[in-house]
């Protein structure tokens, strides 16, 4: 999914001016990075939140079409208002195509529901990570993976993989699923067969 934001050169920076231009319907934002100086930008609110909603707009590729003018870049932090829920202020890094960077995918767990440890058991599954950090080039940059939980009982584990052409960051947990018993997950007491 290409997805293309249009934004514009901002001439008045400070809070103030941010200030102005969110009543006035815009999102201030700064470009950075690459082979070019920081920038800083405005975006119209509406536009920008109906791509933002999109899952695709958090872990890939985008196209800024800056005053006419198209670059490749890649959303690396944003602030929400915390009652409204709108953005606040949006941080885009341009990106080199040859050049590994590292980025958040998240997981999609599939077939949970059809899981022995789940269906047979009655177990549930505890998603213990829900994203990962990897580290690749742009063009092998994926927008998720696919953790397929069909195999998965009690007391399993499914490893993290690496991604072709991306690898997972140092350090961390790997476990991405593990099948758990109900009564554990509810915090219900096993009793134990052994005699004192």
């Amino acid at each position: 999914m290409k997805i293309e934001i249009n934004a514009v050169l901002r001439g008045a920076k400070g809070t103030g001016a941010s200030r102005r231009l969110r009543h006035e319907g815009k999102v201030p934002g700064v470009l950075y990075g690459g082979n070019g100086d920081a920038k800083s930008i405005e975006l119209n609110a509406k536009d920008l939140y109906m791509q933002f909603k999109h899952e695709a707009f958090h872990a890939s590729i985008l196209t800024l079409n800056l005053d006419g003018k198209k670059e490749s870049v890649l959303l690396r932090d944003y602030q929400m208002h915390p009652v409204r829920n709108n953005i606040q202020h949006i941080d885009l890094q341009r990106i080199d195509e040859n050049k590994k960077l590292s980025v958040k995918i998240p997981f999609h767990f599939l077939n949970e529901d059809v899981a022995p440890g789940v269906k047979l058991e009655g177990g549930v599954v505890s998603h213990i990570m829900v994203d990962v950090d990897i580290s690749c080039l742009p063009k092998d940059l994926p927008t998720y993976i696919e953790v397929d939980l069909v195999n998965l009982s009690i007391g399993d584990s499914i490893v993290e993989e690496g991604e072709e052409g991306a690898e997972a960051a140092e350090g961390g947990d790997d476990k991405a699923a593990e099948g758990g018993d109900e009564k554990a997950a509810e915090g219900g007491d096993e009793k134990s067969d052994k005699k004192d």
